[in-house]
């Protein structure tokens, strides 16, 4: 990868994760969907739940990404982007994974089969 700059300290921050890529107003509406949780439930709050249920936060994501598909831009209960609540719940679904908190209540995985689509 090419050095922005002369700088010595570029050849290790080129190999770093580029959290610059990443859209502002991505992390703006993850922080409001946040902030709304952190007022309902407590700042951090799954971090001293005794863990963070998958589903439950799967469901929410499904719930977010669904009224978004079906053109609901905005939660009407927070006024934040649905999609910032989705991601909000990723983030929390990540943090609980990195954190060994992730009580992981998905479904078992089944063995592949085979699906005929000429229906």
């Amino acid at each position: 990868m090419p050095l922005p700059d002369g700088n010595p300290k570029s050849i290790y921050g080129v190999q770093k994760k580029s959290l610059s890529l990443i859209p502002l107003v991505s992390l703006e509406e993850t922080a409001a969907a946040l902030k709304f949780g952190s007022g309902k439930y407590g700042a951090w709050n799954w971090r001293g739940s005794g863990g963070v249920a998958c589903t439950i936060y799967l469901d929410a994501v499904m719930r977010h990404i669904k009224a978004f598909h079906e053109v609901e831009d905005t939660d009407s209960e927070s006024g934040v982007s649905h999609l910032g609540h989705a991601m909000a719940s990723c983030a929390i679904l990540l943090d609980a994974q990195a954190h060994g908190q992730l009580i992981d209540d998905r479904p078992k995985p089944m063995p592949r089969i085979k699906v005929d689509n000429a229906c």
